[in-house]
């Protein structure tokens, strides 16, 4: 939000100085709780880790214990634990019908009115009706979406309104090299079933 606000201001022909207090939100030494502690969950805490944040972490089967001590998480196995304790919410799940609208009214009412929401899974993980409620009340301090539902949202969305949101159009992976490495995995993939040879990256392995 600041990053954002704070190239506006840098770039304004109005700007004449830089106020003082302006001031963020310190991330070292915050709460992390990430919801789905797969891959892409787990670098997350391992990157969380350089920041000395303190990470929690929901996810359907517990993470082993060299794995959790490795990053120093802590498991909580109800996600309304992590919800209330966390400065920063980070969600990392598949879309699947269990996780459709995961973070809705009563989730976000459960977070810090401080929290900051982060969705880098799927739009849909979201209750996007909900959240502009509880960014327009302040019910938490602001939300980071790299994903919505749909993509992009329609222009006139009120999620488009609010300046309490950074939104990206879902460039989480859009490096050269992230492309190229996707692109490798795929042709591995296609090429072990092609062979009769076990696939390296079953999304859904039997």
């Amino acid at each position: 939000m600041y990053l954002h606000s704070g190239c506006r201001i840098a770039v304004s022909p109005d700007t004449k100085y830089f106020a003082v207090d302006w001031l963020g939100v310190e991330v070292s030494r915050a709460t992390l709780g990430i919801i789905g502690m797969g891959s892409i969950g787990y670098r997350v805490a391992q990157r969380a880790r350089a920041f000395d944040m303190r990470i929690l972490y929901h996810n359907r089967n517990r993470r082993r214990k060299e794995e959790e001590e490795a990053v120093d998480a802590h498991y909580c196995e109800k996600m309304e634990a992590l919800l209330q304790q966390s400065d920063f919410v980070m969600v990392v799940v598949n879309l699947t019908p269990e996780t459709h609208k995961l973070i809705g009214k009563k989730e976000l009412g459960l977070m810090k009115p401080t929290a900051i929401l982060i969705n880098i899974s799927r739009g849909a993980v979201i209750d996007q009706d909900a959240l502009v409620e509880a960014l327009q009340n302040k019910v938490i301090r602001a939300a980071a979406l790299d994903v919505t539902h749909p993509e992009p949202l329609p222009r006139d969305h009120p999620l488009l309104k609010l300046n309490n949101i950074i939104i990206t159009p879902h460039i989480g992976t859009a490096t050269v090299q992230a492309t190229r490495m996707m692109a490798e995995e795929a042709i591995a993939n296609m090429l072990a079933v092609l062979n009769g040879q076990p696939i390296p990256s079953e999304v859904f392995p039997k």
